[in-house]
């Protein structure tokens, strides 16, 4: 969809400022969460999208210093939230993976789309993994 945005500018959705962006998001939050009847919707906000990405970067990596990086912070301790946060939406122990090999490009970009993650080329062989 974004691809098929006009191209006038370098950014996305032109040159809006934050603030404007911000009340439009709440205005169609607001608009949603009345046509569904669901007044929990307000309560999420754009940090809750942070929130959100982190625990899925846990869960797909499994790697604490990662997700610290990727957040930007400076203690660890404040990643282990989302380690724990994660641990309690997902319930699972498991490091199982299905794992899946490709030797064309249609295959490589057939197992992308499914959420097959790069692991490494060996003998002309691409291997791909995702959790179970």
């Amino acid at each position: 969809m974004l691809f098929s945005l006009p191209k006038n500018n370098e950014k996305i959705f032109g040159n809006v400022t934050m603030s404007s962006l911000k009340s439009g998001y709440y205005k169609s939050r607001k608009m949603l969460s009345k046509k569904l009847q669901n007044p929990r919707l307000t309560r999420i906000s754009f940090h809750t999208f942070r929130h959100w990405k982190a625990i899925t970067q846990y869960h797909e990596t499994k790697d604490p210093l990662y997700v610290k990086k990727f957040l930007g912070h400076k203690k660890l301790d404040t990643t282990l939230l989302y380690i724990q946060l994660e641990k309690a939406l997902y319930k699972t122990d498991s490091d199982e993976f299905n794992v899946k090999v490709a030797k064309t490009k249609d295959q490589i970009v057939e197992l992308l789309a499914v959420g097959f993650q790069y692991v490494c080329k060996k003998d002309g062989l691409t291997f791909f993994r995702k959790r179970k």
